[in-house]
């Protein structure tokens, strides 16, 4: 079974997924009910679906993980978020064998961006 798509709770589907576009590579495929929901689709297949709720809640730990090809792309897409005023930025930390941070977007999700070294099979 493959899985399909995230649809993920937003008060504003515009600036979400102008967010998500200009940030993290995201390409709007579709906008639907008046802009109330988007279709967006990402690297790998990855599908997210942003329908608009006035006031969406997330638990605490629910993050949406990103990974990049190497150590530099995690820096430099830290800088760029840090230029663009990005809430909740954390520092440049050692995340499970690579560095990555975590930022909050303006409507309440964690996002976490990594570099993972690949696994070693013995």
């Amino acid at each position: 079974m493959q899985l399909n798509h995230l649809d993920l709770s937003v008060p504003d589907v515009a600036a979400a997924s102008a967010f998500l576009s200009r940030h993290f590579g995201f390409t709007l495929l579709q906008t639907k009910c008046n802009h109330g929901m988007a279709v967006l689709a990402g690297d790998g297949g990855v599908v997210l679906v942003l329908t608009r709720h006035a006031e969406p809640s997330y638990p605490k730990t629910f993050h949406i993980g990103f990974l990049v090809g190497d150590v530099a792309a995690v820096s430099a897409k830290h800088a760029e978020l840090e230029a663009a005023g990005v809430n909740g930025l954390s520092p440049l930390q050692e995340m499970r064998g690579g560095p990555g941070f975590y930022c909050r977007t303006d409507w309440g999700i964690l996002l976490e961006v990594a570099h993972r070294a690949p696994l070693r099979v013995a």
